[in-house]
């Protein structure tokens, strides 16, 4: 049975927010953060999740296993503002049951 995970977000004033996510849409965490506009529109992926720009940089909070990083992903991260070690891309990180937990923050804009 399909069901929704719950992902903590803090938007980049500092508020969290518990959102629920849909595991049976193919989203990703960017387009999740779209849906609940949780950042300005136009702010939050620009190159429209192919990791190509780096809007949608995030850090993760709690231990909860990620998939990989890609090339593409590690690349544009090497090129991003703010990066720290547990920077990821947005746009990179599928939405499974795996995820139910997470706990994510909004990087500044660059």
């Amino acid at each position: 049975m399909v069901q929704d995970v719950l992902i903590q977000i803090t938007d980049r004033e500092g508020l969290v927010h518990e959102v629920q996510a849909p595991t049976d849409m193919n989203m990703n965490i960017m387009e999740l953060v779209r849906a609940y506009e949780l950042a300005p529109e136009g702010t939050i992926g620009i190159c429209g999740g192919m990791a190509m720009c780096a809007s949608c940089q995030c850090y993760v909070l709690n231990d909860i296993p990620l998939p990989e990083k890609g090339e593409d992903e590690e690349a544009m991260l090497s090129e991003a503002f703010n990066v720290k070690p547990n920077s990821r891309l947005g746009c990179q990180i599928h939405i499974t049951e795996e995820l139910e937990g997470l706990q994510i923050q909004l990087a500044p804009e660059s």
